[in-house]
């Protein structure tokens, strides 16, 4: 029975690209070797580094004043090499879920850290908005979308100061001014590849200004410099990575994909609306176009809609243990087909 898999992360991945990975597992470009085994300094592997950032730069119209890295470690690296890289004195930051909150965690470790905006007075349901800059800081930092709780930037704020952004769940889903942001980073396993993974994407003028000594691991410039390759990069994630983002070029490129991401949405969302044994997490104007979040109205029926949806090959819709319910991920790779199966169980349910 065909599966559909609705899960948060890692996230699925196109057919193709499975299929693709799963033969260079065995033969990597006719070489005799596993992509698993070849050396990171051959040539056939500097050659998938380089069409993945590539990729990256072709896809998002990245501006040379910008500089795009894989790296190891997650998003959740990333909360403590920006402070690392760009706090001097005061970072501001939007509290607009847990992970904006590991952010912060990890940014008070280092300097002052101001809370411009929270959403955390009502469960994070909802989008800051309508705030003051401050224009001390010395960067704003978002988080672009919320897998917990379902929210998603729809305008990104306008800011003298540089503006940080954590894209993890909505990286290449719709086009973005990459010149507006002074540094994006985005853990692989929602849009791009698997787990393992982190496309960062910095303005390089904004380096080697805090004054403190960095770790290399830690410093941007260092794998600048190294162009992705200071130490054995994730290697097959970043070939996964490269391939995702190939056919993403196939189906059109990030404009393309929003559109049909937009169509999976408002399917799903419209459906919601008129069932009334479900409601919707977050208020509307908010609602992520990646993970939808909701509830059955009577908690009772939940472990009988979750078996529902598992006997008919529904995969991934239980929700984050911090938020209970469900949610749907509608990422890239998820076909519309899925989206209009889970409508038919819920409408079957009611």
């Amino acid at each position: 029975m065909k599966q559909h898999n609705f899960g948060a992360g890692p996230g699925i991945l196109p057919q193709e690209v499975i299929q693709e990975s799963a033969n260079a597992v065995l033969n990597f470009n006719n070489s005799g070797l596993s992509i698993l085994e070849i050396s990171h300094r051959s040539k056939g592997y500097e050659a998938v580094m380089e069409e993945a950032r590539s990729l990256v730069r072709e896809l998002l119209n990245v501006p040379p004043t910008h500089e795009v890295l894989f790296l190891h470690g997650g998003a959740s690296t990333q909360f403590a090499m920006v402070p690392w890289n760009l706090l001097k004195q005061k970072a501001g930051y939007i509290e607009s879920g847990v992970w904006a909150q590991k952010a912060i965690h990890e940014a008070k470790m280092l300097g002052e850290v101001e809370i411009v905006a929270s959403s955390s007075d009502k469960n994070f349901s909802y989008v800051p908005t309508n705030y003051q800059i401050p224009s001390d800081i010395d960067y704003l930092h978002v988080t672009s979308n919320n897998t917990i709780y379902g929210t998603q930037m729809k305008f990104f704020p306008a800011t003298t100061v540089p503006l940080v952004c954590d894209m993890s769940s909505d990286i290449f889903s719709r086009p973005i001014d990459v010149s507006q942001f002074g540094l994006i980073y985005a853990g692989a396993q929602k849009n791009m590849g698997p787990a393992g993974a982190t496309l960062v994407i910095v303005q390089k003028d904004l380096l080697g200004k805090t004054g403190r000594k960095i770790n290399s691991m830690l410093d941007y410039n260092v794998h600048i410099k190294a162009e992705s390759m200071y130490n054995t990069p994730p290697a097959f994630p970043v070939y996964v990575c490269m391939l995702t983002l190939q056919w993403l070029k196939k189906m059109g490129g990030v404009a393309a994909i929003e559109q049909k991401n937009i169509e999976k949405a408002n399917l799903f969302y419209e459906a919601l609306d008129r069932n009334p044994l479900f409601v919707g997490n977050v208020v509307k104007e908010d609602r992520s176009l990646m993970n939808a979040c909701f509830n059955l109205k009577d908690p009772a029926m939940e472990s009988r809609f979750l078996q529902t949806c598992e006997e008919d090959g529904i995969v991934g819709i239980k929700g984050h243990r911090l938020s209970g319910g469900f949610r749907a991920s509608l990422y890239n790779a998820l076909p519309i087909e899925s989206v209009q199966k889970l409508i038919e169980v819920m409408n079957n349910f009611k």
